[in-house]
């Protein structure tokens, strides 16, 4: 499937952010990000709207209603609702993730798939989280957008069929490709929270 270059993507992105600002300002009073720094300096991140017991299998698929995501993920106080259930976009640099740097693994919010690696995460100067490839093969699926008027490739959790962001074709070696996500549809587990307990 072909990608889009950078100036494409930027300019379809702008058209997004556009919307995204319209929503963002309109409940700016009850969002936030999901991210919260403790009084000890460590980060909590967005609890998984419907946690599978595998975090690395996009099968079986997460098939919910809209009714029952919109329960389990309601619009504020953060846009994962808006983000994964209606193709929205967040507004560019607004999210903590978008310049994270500790390691760990970026899972999709609304059923804790794994979906990329922070070892493959890059500064694009977009404004929003960029990596140059999947955690793993399958974890993602990829579909044409024809929406705003402009031809761009749809990325979404391969197995909740959340909206993540869209990929072009302008990134780093060694794939040559930009996973342009919302951090929004994103939640971190640092690689502390991966390691096997001590027997």
């Amino acid at each position: 499937m072909k990608r889009f270059s950078k100036v494409a993507g930027i300019a379809a992105v702008a058209s997004a952010a556009v919307l995204a600002g319209s929503f963002y300002a309109v409940s700016r009073a009850g969002v936030t990000s999901g991210v919260v720094k403790g009084e000890d300096g460590k980060f909590t991140h967005p609890a998984v709207a419907a946690p599978q017991e595998n975090d690395t299998s996009p099968t079986p698929r997460v098939k919910m209603s809209d009714r029952e995501w919109k329960k389990r993920m309601p619009a504020a106080p953060s846009l994962a609702y808006y983000v994964t259930r209606q193709a929205g976009t967040e507004p560019p640099f607004s999210h903590p993730y978008n310049s994270w740097k500790e390691a760990g693994v970026f899972r999709c919010v609304g059923c804790g798939l794994e979906l990329f690696d922070s070892k493959a995460k890059f500064e694009s100067g977009t404004g929003w989280p960029s990596f140059w490839e999947p955690a793993a093969k399958g974890r993602v699926s990829e579909k044409p957008d024809n929406s705003m008027g402009m031809r761009r490739v749809e990325v979404n959790c391969a197995r909740c069929s959340a909206h993540l962001g869209h990929v072009f074709d302008d990134g780093p070696e060694p794939t040559g490709l930009r996973y342009c996500m919302n951090g929004a549809a994103l939640t971190f587990k640092p690689i502390e929270d991966k390691k096997e307990p001590a027997k």
